[in-house]
């Protein structure tokens, strides 16, 4: 799956690049392009796209909910977790501020990075680029739960769904659902926290009825977009049906994944993308009436899908290693950019950032900087994480023997697009 690193490597140093530009180019020429083609947001549906097609591969590959999340929590949260000490410690030297958001409300903060799910309780990150964590981790529960009922062969129709929601009756969804009141969202990051800590400890015990209860509690996360997108100021989204559109995304490239291998109909897939490239190019528009943000999310769509394009039809070609190297950084990468540029702004004065060579010298700083952190994580955080996570697996797997089966067959690949057919696990197969 070279490229699958391939993109997700590029999609980081798109991100990073949107976030260096303002130094390196000029804020007058960053604001010239923001109106015409935002990096940023390219980079991160990029991304939501990859995580898509390859979050559902590694679930159902071995059809193991325990597995797939023990191998997701020591995948992402040693670096996150690296990453938050960092960032506290350099709070704590006068070189990063906190948000206000989470100054006032710190109990709620601490509680939502807990689980990532942050942004949907009304609270900024530690720093900004946490947010598309939320997403990412909302998209694990919801699968895992569509996965135990065997719902998440209706990929194409939960994409094209959830886009049709927010094209069509996105305005009438509550924004602040549960969220207009601090003790509110405090009440909901509790909430939030025990309701993941107990479908995690299900998924674990690999017992039926805890799991299947597990799986619904996780399809009826859905509802924290659906009702509470953008609870405060301080929410990334511009409102639900912003936060809705984004999880279409992300199953978005599920259905490229199944129709990639067979397991849904080439019309309905192409159906499922066609309403989530259009929703995603005109709700914005339609809700803000504001003719920019008709460009900036069309040329954003228009890319995206261009680029994954591009990756798919080159993916029997080797990949530069350069760009699966970056591919397999690009979590530190992403985590660590913005603390790095942060920081590098603090200590390197005004005057030798200015002017044409200030501002090469500068970027060619940061590149090194932030590549050499994102190695070293990598290496050291990373690594050694995801290998006391398959320690874990296999103790799991030894002290409570195998997972139970979930209650709904998971899809068979028929007819696979190209190469060996895909069977994926069934009822009775002993996989689970």
């Amino acid at each position: 799956m070279g490229w699958l690193d391939a993109l997700r490597g590029f999609a980081a140093v798109v991100v990073a690049l949107f976030h260096l530009s303002p130094a390196v180019l000029g804020m007058d020429v960053h604001r010239a392009i923001l109106p015409v083609f935002d990096l940023g947001r390219y980079g991160v549906f990029l991304f939501f796209l990859v995580s898509g097609y390859v979050i559902p591969m590694s679930l159902e590959r071995h059809g193991s909910l325990r597995k797939f999340w023990v191998g997701r929590l020591f995948r992402i949260y040693p670096a996150y977790l690296t990453t938050i000490v960092l960032i506290l410690g350099l709070v704590a030297l006068d070189l990063l501020t906190v948000n206000q958001g989470l100054k006032s409300e710190t109990a709620t903060g601490l509680l939502g990075h807990m689980t990532m799910l942050h942004e949907f309780l009304g609270m900024r990150g530690l720093i900004w680029p946490f947010w598309t964590l939320a997403y990412e981790m909302l998209f694990y529960l919801v699968v895992a739960g569509l996965f135990v009922w065997g719902l998440h062969r209706f990929s194409a129709y939960w994409a094209g769904g959830l886009a049709l929601v927010a094209l069509v009756v996105g305005s009438r969804l509550p924004d602040a659902f549960v969220g207009h009141r601090v003790a509110d969202r405090r009440t909901l990051a509790v909430v939030v926290l025990v309701s993941f800590v107990a479908m995690v400890a299900a998924y674990l015990s690999g017992r039926r009825p805890l799991v299947m209860f597990a799986g619904v509690v996780g399809i009826e996360f859905l509802a924290l977009p659906l009702v509470n997108g953008h609870a405060t100021k301080w929410t990334t989204a511009s409102g639900s049906w912003q936060a809705i559109l984004m999880l279409s995304l992300l199953f978005a490239g599920t259905v490229i994944y199944r129709m990639h291998h067979g397991q849904i109909d080439r019309r309905l897939g192409a159906g499922a993308l066609g309403v989530v490239l259009v929703a995603l190019m005109v709700t914005n528009y339609l809700y803000t009436g504001r003719e920019r943000d008709l460009v900036v999310w069309s040329t954003a769509g228009l890319a995206v899908a261009a680029t994954f394009a591009a990756g798919f039809a080159l993916r029997h070609r080797p990949m530069p290693k350069a760009l699966t190297w970056l591919g397999e950084v690009s979590y530190s990468v992403y985590l660590l950019h913005m603390v790095l540029l942060y920081v590098l702004q603090e200590l390197v004065p005004a005057d030798m950032r200015g002017g044409p060579v200030g501002r090469a010298g500068f970027g060619l700083l940061f590149w090194a900087c932030t590549l050499l952190a994102a190695w070293l994580c990598y290496r050291f955080v990373e690594k050694p994480g995801q290998a006391l996570g398959r320690k874990v697996q296999d103790l799991l797997q030894q002290r409570l023997g195998p997972d139970t089966e979930p209650p709904v067959p998971a899809p068979r690949a028929e007819t696979a697009v190209e190469g060996p057919t895909v069977v994926l696990p069934q009822v009775g197969a002993g996989s689970h």
